[in-house]
Order: C-alpha cells, then structure tokens, then sequence
C-alpha cells in the first residue's frame, strides 16, 4: 500500500512540475483568449461612415525592391481609398537594383496617384524620419515594399480613426501571399510557408486581435502600422540604435505618450513567405534582438519580478520569453535523462503527448476565431479553413521557432545588434571552426605533454 502511494505521489509531483507552467503560461490564455475573442467578434458592428475621407500619407520604404515594388504600388492605386487623397512617399536607402526604374514606370502606370522618391543614405531609421517632417496628410501610414494592401486595408484603418478620436496609433493583420505560397516548388518548402500562413493568421487575427483588448499588444508592425500625424510628431521618432524601430516607436507611444496601441483586424496586408529556412533563421533572430535591445532601452530599471511582474504586461512578456526561456530548455533535455531516474518511460511520453495536445487544442481554439475574423474575405476564408490539418503540426513549427528565438537570446548577449544576421549555415559553420580550434589546441597540449613525459 505504501508503495502504491508512493509512486501515486512521485507520479503527482512529476505532472505538477512538467506540465502545471505551460499550462499556466500558454494554455490557459489560449482558452481565455477564445472567449474574448469570440465576444468581440459578436459586439462588432460594420462601420458605416458617411464623413470626409482625410488627406494621408503613404510611406513606404524602398531596399533593392526591384522585383516587388511595382507589385506594391498596384496595390495601393487600386484600393478603394481615393487616389487623389493618397500621397505616397518611397524612400531610397541606398538600393543597387532597379528600384528607380519600377518607380518611374509606375509613374506612367499608375497616373493620378501621387509618388514622390527621396534618396537617404544614413539607414532605414533616418529615412523614415526624412519621410515623417515631409509629409502631409493627417494620417500615416507606414507599409514594407515587399507586400500588397487589400483593396479596403487603407479605408478600413482611416475610418478607424475617424471615428475614435482615442485611438492613435493601430497595427494592421499581417498575412503571407497564399498564392506565392501554392506556387511554391518543393514540398517541405511549401509545407514551412503553410506553417507560417498558419502563424501570421494565429499571431494578428488571435494574438494581437486579443492583446489589443487588453492593451497589452508588444510592437506595431513595421510591414504595416498608421499613426496619427499629430501624435508620431511627438515622440523621438525612429532610433537608429536598434535593429528593431518599430518595437521602439511602440515604447515611445506607450512610456513617453501614455497612448494605447490597438489592432485595425479589418486592415489586411500581404506579404511574401519567408524564402528559405536560412532566411526563417535571420528573421527570427533579428527579431529577438530587437526585443531586447528596444526593452533595454525602456524596462532595464524596472525588470523585477516582484515589482513588474504583476503591474507590467512588458515585463510578463519579456520574462516569459527571456527569463523563462532558460527553464524551458532545460525541460526539454531533462526528458533524456528521466529515462536515467526511474521514472517509467509511460509517463514521461504520456506527459509530452498530454502538452502536445493542449497546444494543438489551443490552435483549434484560435482556428475557429480566424475563421469569424475572416467572414468578410471569402477567397482567404477559403483557403485558411482547407488548413485545418496545420493545427496538427503547429506545436513542433512552435519548438522549432523557439529555438531558433533562443539562439537570438544568446546571440544577442555575445555580438554587438547588426542588421547582418549570421543565418544557420553560417552559424554552423562558426560553430564546427570553434570545435576544429579547440581540438587542435587540445591535441597540442597532448603532444606536449607526451613530449616532457619521455624527455624529447
């Protein structure tokens, strides 16, 4: 009997300790964050306005995109928002392609619409500030060369404004292109792209749509954010000491401000998938770094867990992806030595198959709120429902992200923030050269030793 309840107790302890914090930290929200989101999706009304439509401006910052920019622009002169009202602004920072030529043959093509381009040479920070004193309309509107609004993204987010005058600065739902997705050649290649469909959709239309109630959302993107003239004006503007701007003008809305950043969830805005895992690798990475680098800037003084912890979303989220990201790879090698500790090899895969569950559950969850999120985009709609299956396979595309985020962390502490990220074949490659240095200064110290031992 005793020992019955012995290892009753043991076993109640392990599923305590291996499951209780993911459950806490990512399930539970998950659940929660269903709820909320499906009461919002209930309480929206479609947003009739018969005002003035304002004057904006377009900016959109130009680095060899040649091959994307005419695409871009298309997108913006065929939107439902008047062309007339429309000022784009491209600034140059410093491209070697073509990219002067597409902007003069748009020019040609796309009359009416007004285009300016304005050449910067001291990095994307100051260029986009050159674009800020220069412009005119009312509204900002800040959108990467590498991707197309839909038609009603701009109208969507102006209307917004209008009619919330509490409302400053919005972030619009990022998406990747799902027909460069299909036409992809390579099946694990393609397979990766719907994978990152699936995150895009999980992190804007459920992940930010849900920060965006609790005023907790952590960075604007810098694909696509809008801000009102009258309120970016009165920040610093961009920082050049960071590889991650955005992240760092979402500090200056909240901590110099006070100002609240909200999500346009009506606002689509479509972006080319990641190219390859290399290029997957440098993404991430830089992303992580500038997380840090930006939270350096404005928490270093109040990281505390018995302080901030609790008072600060930030802080909640900085420590959970830094801090916490320690313990968590510990867990995942402590699964190999278990094995070593008597614990029965059942309950250690029934745990990481219970874990796996909870997370393809939560995506579920969130699958079911993109879908309502998507009612009025059918093509779209379409196309994410028929991904149904991609719930199955987020939980191991989620391990492989953190470890690649992890690799940023340490990344990030040993190298100075560079806009050139060593990718994983460069990475591995440094890392096999240190193995070669360390072997060699090994087998010299040998070789040493064995020549005093023998007197040579």
């Amino acid at each position: 009997m005793d020992m019955i309840l012995s290892k009753s107790y043991k076993e109640m302890i392990f599923w305590m300790a291996w499951i209780i914090i993911p459950f806490i930290m990512e399930i539970v929200p998950a659940i929660g964050g269903f709820f909320i989101l499906a009461k919002k999706r209930m309480s929206i009304k479609k947003e009739d306005f018969q005002g003035k439509l304002p004057q904006i401006t377009l900016i959109v910052p130009v680095y060899n995109s040649e091959r994307t920019l005419m695409g871009c622009l298309e997108s913006v002169y065929n939107s439902d928002y008047p062309s007339e009202l429309i000022d784009v602004m491209l600034i140059n920072n410093m491209s070697s392609d073509k990219s002067f030529e597409v902007f003069m043959e748009s020019q040609k093509k796309f009359k009416g619409l007004s285009m300016r381009y304005m050449n910067a040479k001291q990095g994307k920070s100051k260029a986009l500030n050159m674009a800020l004193f220069n412009s005119e309309g009312k509204y900002i509107i800040h959108i990467d060369s590498d991707g197309k609004l839909h038609r009603d993204a701009i109208k969507n987010m102006v209307v917004r404004f209008e009619q919330n005058s509490d409302i400053h600065c919005m972030t619009g739902a990022v998406l990747t292109d799902k027909d460069y997705i299909e036409s992809t050649k390579g099946r694990f290649l393609k397979l990766v792209r719907k994978c990152e469909f699936f995150e895009y959709a999980q992190a804007f239309l459920a992940g930010r749509n849900f920060e965006s109630e609790l005023d907790s959302i952590y960075t604007l993107s810098g694909a696509f954010s809008a801000f009102r003239k009258s309120t970016i004006l009165k920040t610093q503007l961009y920082n050049s000491e960071t590889v991650c701007e955005d992240t760092q003008i979402t500090f200056q809305i909240r901590h110099l401000l006070n100002k609240k950043v909200y999500l346009c969830e009506n606002s689509l805005f479509f972006v080319d998938p990641i190219d390859n895992l290399s290029k997957l690798y440098t993404q991430r990475q830089r992303w992580q770094r500038g997380e840090i680098e930006v939270s350096h800037m404005f928490l270093k003084d109040k990281m505390s867990i018995t302080k901030g912890f609790f008072s600060n979303f930030m802080i909640r989220m900085l420590m959970y992806d830094h801090t916490f990201a320690f313990p968590r790879m510990i867990w995942y090698f402590a699964l190999i030595f278990l094995l070593f500790m008597n614990y029965p090899f059942y309950l250690i895969a029934g745990s990481v198959i219970a874990i796996y569950l909870l997370y393809v559950l939560s995506a579920i969850l969130f699958y079911f709120n993109i879908l309502s999120y998507l009612k009025e985009y059918k093509e779209i709609r379409k196309y994410y429902s028929k991904k149904f299956y991609l719930a199955l396979l987020m939980p191991m595309y989620n391990l492989v992200i953190f470890w690649i985020r992890f690799a940023g962390i340490i990344n990030s502490i040993k190298d100075e923030g560079t806009w050139k990220t060593l990718n994983f074949s460069e990475e591995y490659k440094a890392f096999c050269d240190v193995i070669k240095a360390d072997c060699k200064s090994v087998v010299k110290i040998i070789k040493t030793v064995r020549k005093i031992v023998n007197n040579e």
